[in-house]
């Protein structure tokens, strides 16, 4: 397969292409330096460490902070240019910004299409009192809510948010971002208080870490996340902290491999008679694509054999699987989410059209 144009595809939506800052990092005699990632990738384990002259010095107890969650929290932080906090998984991650952001009475104008998750996670605080209403993510928020959530793109539809308009809104913005990354958007230049990221999927990128990740744009914001964070104890373990940071190594590299054989993958569905619709947003490793039913889907899931039928998405196996299993009406009961891994491209399509043709 040659080539997708993906940079070109970025800018038509209007983000930079392939966004890989360096991390500010300090070498051990203290000199300043440059590098795509933290180097020491210290696994600490630890859950107290002793005072220092009888006071408490950085790191004393895992709750506060520890060496790792700090080493990853700043590796990301340096990606997403803000400050980052990590949390035990993405679902954790959006409770604990909803919380300690609003109120009993609040509510949250929330992207139509976005991750089923996120609406099951919002009707479970609905008996503290935050309301959300959903609205389309490509024209402007409404009016009157105290938080605006977006995604970009969206999951499993792939639409992709007006940032501009968001941001003009006087409500705090926050963009999901895990299927775009910090590889190919970084929403806190585009006017967003807050990046999200279920970190389990492509920032650690091998389905063997649970994580979520909050990027803040201000660095009081932060801080106050981190207070809350502390007191409820909604905290990430230093195991899965170290993960992501052997993830984020790779993670340019993976992520335009996974974008280049998506886009290759998406032309040829289009062309394919079995399907009857295609969504690629033109950036990131995931499609989405409907045929003619759910037992056809069922059938396609199922007859594959390079391609794992399993949920998830982000990691370098390829896995695909119907949603209206997880999300009922709410999509076309023939829609197929395809994650794209790091598998040979002209492999995957082989087993895709041998799927589809059954």
């Amino acid at each position: 397969m040659g080539a997708t144009p993906a940079r070109t595809a970025c800018r038509r939506w209007g983000y930079p292409p392939f966004v890989t800052p360096p991390c500010s990092t300090r070498s051990r005699d203290g000199e300043a330096g440059e590098t795509w990632f933290h180097t020491s990738m210290a696994l600490d384990r630890s859950t107290i460490w002793p005072y220092e002259d009888g006071e408490p010095g950085r790191f004393y107890y895992s709750r506060y902070a520890s060496p790792t969650i700090v080493e990853a929290e700043e590796a990301l932080g340096a990606l997403e240019g803000g400050h980052a906090l990590l949390y035990p998984s993405g679902s954790a991650a959006t409770s604990a910004l909803v919380l300690a952001l609003l109120q009993p009475g609040d509510t949250i104008a929330l992207a139509e299409g976005c991750y089923f998750g996120t609406g099951v996670t919002f009707q479970a605080l609905a008996k503290w009192g935050i309301r959300h209403v959903e609205f389309d993510q490509t024209q402007a928020p409404p009016e009157g809510v105290q938080l605006v959530w977006l995604e970009a793109p969206s999951n499993p539809y792939l639409t992709m948010p007006d940032l501009e308009a968001a941001a003009a809104h006087p409500a705090p913005v926050v963009v999901d971002s895990t299927v775009a990354t910090p590889v190919h958007l970084r929403p806190l230049e585009h006017g967003a208080d807050f990046a999200l990221h279920s970190a389990t999927k492509y920032l650690a990128g091998h389905d063997d870490a649970l994580l979520g990740a909050v990027a803040c744009r201000d660095e009081t914001a932060a801080g106050e996340l981190r207070r809350f964070r502390t007191v409820t104890g909604i905290v990430a373990a230093p195991d899965p902290a170290f993960l992501l940071l052997r993830g984020l190594k790779t993670l340019e590299l993976r992520v335009a491999r996974q974008t280049a054989t998506a886009g290759e993958i998406a032309e040829r569905l289009r062309d394919h008679p079995a399907v009857e619709t295609v969504r690629w947003p033109g950036l990131g490793g995931l499609i989405s694509f409907d045929v003619a039913d759910n037992a056809a889907a069922l059938r396609v899931e199922t007859s594959t054999r390079l391609i794992v039928n399993a949920t998830s998405l982000g990691g370098v196996t390829s896995v695909m699987e119907s949603r209206a299993r997880w999300e009922g009406e709410r999509v076309p009961p023939g829609l197929l989410r395809l994650s794209v891994g790091l598998e040979d491209p002209e492999a995957l399509w082989r087993d895709l059209d041998r799927a589809l043709a059954s």
